[in-house]
């Protein structure tokens, strides 16, 4: 059992001023002066005066602005996640606390009763607001928090009797969880991001185990075991005794907890029960990504006591989130498709498998991550018509698509050689492809980078393709 609401926080620091940390230190000032003594937050070396400060300042918060530089003494400090842990200003904070832990950490030693937690490097989104759809089928009340939008210490305030978090995890969060127990943990896959804030693959993967860290033997974890660094937590996982439901979709796992595909079917076994789901067909999630998105998602459900009726229900009517894999509309017979959310290479590689091959006219670019390009381009020129590379990144990407163009990768799509189009930002990325594109194409905006160099998130980049497919379909174009 893990902290009680009753527990005595003192004196409390916030780091960051973004919403998590507006979040963290409103919810805490709710709890002056009972349970908390003071509540401070240092904004970091950008932050400065405003409407949000001030209304901070207001809840009886103390705003300290224009630093990363921490002074006082604090019994506990919160940080946001975008801070990495070897950073200046964490590190000034970690000297003057007894404890530094990040915000659903936070949360769930206020409310930890029934939470999921899910992560991955890819498809965390997706499976989430799935697995909350799948359980709402059910009348469960559950809410999608975390890196999805909600912050965790946003909704416990008005949480209900019985509800669950099903909560999307960074690396980035998990990296600041301590005692954090979901009842159900979720890990996907790991590949190559976010290494400028983790530095090394070791450090990224192990940030996302941490998810599975207080897990006993009455809970389950569930586990891809479909590439190396996933197959390993499993097997870690197993040798403590924890129920680990083997995920695949390129084979059938053995032992009795597993979800996988059999054919075109999803199937979930838990505890030596067989349930067999739906086709692949019948979900309007596309591609094989989406098929592991929704078999982890109905094993969580399936374990916390939906159905297998709801599930399939549930799966049947779930649609694309915004921003993944989200039909923008159809003009002059070429399909827009708005993937903002892939802000990594191996996001648009699974992508790209959902949908023919010679097809795509591909939006590539956005802020550098400076990841290798190789997988990529092989990808890009297997099953792309054409890529339009914008922005910070998009030079790089281009040269890379080139150096690739042997035509050894291209057989996908009968050999036909890929163009190759650069552009400055989106907005002239976005007149390139509908230029490149012909009646049967789809125009994917899957930038494999983050948003950074031109926008303030993936959403504001999301929302900009969409208004554009809107005003070309105003013109009729």
């Amino acid at each position: 059992m893990g902290p009680t609401t009753q527990s005595h926080l003192g004196d409390v620091a916030v780091l960051g001023l973004g919403r998590t940390g507006e979040s963290a230190a409103r919810y805490l000032a709710s709890l002056v002066p009972g349970r908390v003594r003071s509540v401070t937050l240092f904004g970091g070396a950008a932050s400065a005066e405003g409407e949000r400060t001030r209304a901070l300042e207001a809840e009886g918060v103390r705003c300290v602005l224009g630093t990363e530089e921490v002074s006082g003494s604090y019994d506990l400090v919160v940080a946001s996640p975008g801070i990495p842990v070897d950073s200046a200003f964490f590190r000034s904070a970690a000297a003057c606390a007894g404890e530094v832990v990040g915000e659903p950490e936070l949360a769930w030693r206020e409310s930890p009763e029934r939470w999921v937690a899910i992560t991955g490097t890819n498809g965390k989104t997706t499976t989430t607001s799935l697995a909350t759809h799948l359980l709402g089928e059910a009348g469960l009340p559950a809410e999608a928090v975390g890196n999805i939008g909600t912050p965790p210490t946003e909704a416990v305030p008005a949480r209900p009797e019985g509800g669950w978090f099903v909560a999307e995890l960074s690396s980035f969060q998990l990296a600041t969880t301590r005692l954090l127990h979901p009842r159900v943990a979720v890990l996907l896959n790991v590949t190559p991001d976010h290494l400028e804030w983790h530095h090394t693959m070791e450090a990224y993967a192990a940030a996302k185990e941490r998810a599975f860290a207080n897990l006993g033997a009455g809970d389950l974890a569930v586990v891809s075991v479909d590439d190396g660094p996933c197959r390993a937590v499993a097997e870690r996982c197993e040798g403590r005794g924890l129920r680990v439901c083997r995920l695949s979709v390129h084979g059938e796992p053995d032992g009795p907890c597993a979800a996988f595909l059999r054919g075109d079917e999803l199937v979930v076994r838990l505890d030596g029960v067989e349930r067999a789901l739906c086709r692949t067909a019948e979900l309007r999630i596309v591609g094989l990504h989406n098929a592991e998105n929704a078999l982890a998602a109905s094993a969580v459900a399936l374990e916390l006591g939906v159905s297998a009726e709801d599930v399939v229900r549930g799966l049947r009517s779930f649609s694309p989130i915004e921003h993944r894999l989200e039909p923008a509309g159809t003009v002059a017979g070429v399909s827009y498709v708005n993937d903002s959310k892939a802000t990594n290479t191996d996001a648009v590689e699974k992508a790209l498998t959902g949908f023919a091959p010679g097809s795509v006219v591909l939006l590539l670019g956005g802020h550098d991550k400076m990841t290798d390009l190789a997988s990529l381009a092989a990808a890009v020129r297997g099953r792309c018509r054409a890529a339009v590379c914008y922005g910070e990144a998009g030079p790089r990407i281009a040269a890379a698509l080139e150096a690739a163009g042997d035509g050894e990768k291209d057989a996908e799509k009968d050999g036909a050689p890929l163009e190759v189009v650069r552009a400055p930002h989106l907005r002239e990325a976005f007149s390139a492809a509908v230029r490149l594109a012909r009646p049967g194409d789809v125009v994917l905006l899957s930038p494999a980078c983050s948003s950074f160099d031109e926008f303030s998130n993936m959403a504001e980049r999301g929302r900009l393709f969409k208004a554009l497919v809107a005003e070309l379909a105003e013109r009729g174009a």
